[in-house]
């Protein structure tokens, strides 16, 4: 047996698969753990020594569904259930 090419034709298993979270193939299969986000943990994984990752996976690279309106939202102080008074139209004064 040869360590080249007749060994690759042999590899027709999948170790890894898509994750839930990342949605990268990166899911192990027999582990139950995502190498790339660490789901199912709580905590996304991430490390210091890897600035670009980080950027990669911050806040603000997607869709940020509740944190879009959230400083518009701070600015008026969270008000909610109120309707805005009519604004009075400035008589002309001459």
């Amino acid at each position: 047996m040869t360590k080249g090419t007749t060994s690759f034709g042999k590899r027709h298993t999948k170790s890894h698969t898509l994750c839930r979270r990342c949605g990268r193939r990166s899911f192990h299969i027999q582990k139950k753990t995502c190498a790339q986000c660490a789901y199912p943990a709580a905590k996304t994984r991430h490390f210091e020594w890897s600035e670009k990752g980080k950027r990669r996976k911050t806040t603000g690279t997607g869709r940020m569904r509740y944190m879009k309106d959230l400083s518009r939202r701070f600015k008026n102080g969270f008000r909610e259930g109120t309707v805005a008074k009519p604004k009075v139209k400035a008589t002309a004064t001459a």
